[in-house]
């Protein structure tokens, strides 16, 4: 077993045109931001490019804006930075509690808002050693033509298991991403995604995450995640909810999933709970939503039924906190 990271070279470009470039020249080179999650697979030999392309030189990609229109965040941005941001931690409190939730300080202080929205997805039999790998005959997310998670199916169900994504689709938020010749667009944070484990990001080899765009208006929010161990696990299911009430009735909701799926994913149906009464019924109800949509598998040593069960919990834990806050706390004090 080996555990030394393969030969490349590191190009440092100063802007994002100069990145896209050096890309396009070389066919097998990744671009590199924090690299807390890819050094690590280099090191399991998966993938072996000849050049990473380090973007932490661009300015760009670090800038900061707050106005009335929104906020914009460059993808380079900390996520120490983060939840350093009294803004962020005031207005777009999910964001912050899900930046706050990833790894260790040290890990945070490196790993950026991009390098988390572009995590790759997970899996027990992708992340593991070459030789673990190689005696398995590989998997078809790497170098394999067989789903060990699904044999007898044709795609890849690695988990995404990035936090900030069900954060951020909860608020509402934009990415912008540059390509070839500079062009850019914007899109929803829910169409950036795809239930492909092998190819979730629809986000070409040559394109670059330039940053995320956050509404003016956000609704009150909340993240929460279910991980095997407290300080530095990625989450087996993590949940962020928003949501307006108007008394005891709901007038609006937006759930985001990740850690069960291959994508993290708006909890569709919640629209039937509206203008209704947040009762123990329509929690029920929002429960079943959950079971029915989360699609963990064996993709982790904890049970897909396990993780399923804690997405549903999460789900309902978050709603009513978030709905019913003097509630909430006199049945925490009471558990």
């Amino acid at each position: 077993m080996t555990w030394s990271m393969p030969n490349f070279a590191v190009a440092r470009p100063r802007d994002i045109g100069s990145a896209i470039a050096v890309r396009e020249q070389e066919a097998s080179s990744l671009f590199l931001a924090g690299g807390t999650d890819l050094l690590v697979n280099l090191r399991l030999g998966l993938g072996r490019p000849k050049l990473l392309i380090d973007l932490s030189a661009i300015d760009a990609l670090h800038e900061k804006s707050f106005a009335a229109t929104g906020v914009r965040i460059g993808a380079c941005t900390s996520l120490m930075e983060l939840t350093d941001m009294p803004a962020i931690r005031q207005r777009y409190r999910a964001l912050a509690e899900a930046a706050e939730a990833v790894a260790s300080p040290t890990t945070r202080s490196i790993a950026t808002i991009g390098g988390n929205l572009c995590l790759q997805t997970r899996c027990v039999y992708y992340n593991q050693s070459e030789w673990w790998r190689r005696a398995n005959n590989y998997c078809l997310k790497h170098a394999g033509a067989v789903c060990h998670v699904a044999p007898q199916g044709q795609r890849c169900h690695a988990a995404f298991s990035g936090d900030l994504a069900p954060a951020l689709l909860v608020l509402d938020a934009e990415v912008e991403i540059a390509g070839r010749d500079m062009q850019h667009r914007r899109v929803k944070l829910s169409d950036f995604y795809r239930e492909d484990g092998r190819a979730h990001l629809a986000l070409d080899a040559d394109e670059i995450l330039v940053c995320v765009h956050l509404p003016p208006n956000p609704l009150p929010s909340s993240y929460s995640k279910a991980r095997v161990r407290g300080a530095i696990d990625f989450p087996l299911a993590g949940v962020a909810v928003a949501l307006t009430m108007d008394g005891e009735k709901l007038v609006k909701l937006r759930v985001g999933i990740t850690g069960t799926n291959s994508r993290p994913f708006l909890l569709k149906g919640v629209d039937a709970l509206f203008d209704r009464t947040l009762d123990a019924e329509a929690l029920h109800e929002l429960e079943t939503l959950v079971q029915k949509q989360v699609q963990p598998m064996r993709t982790t040593t904890i049970s897909a039924h396990y993780r399923r069960l804690a997405a549903a919990a999460l789900v309902r834990r978050l709603t009513t906190t978030l709905a019913f806050p003097p509630r909430a706390m006199e049945e925490k004090r009471q558990e």
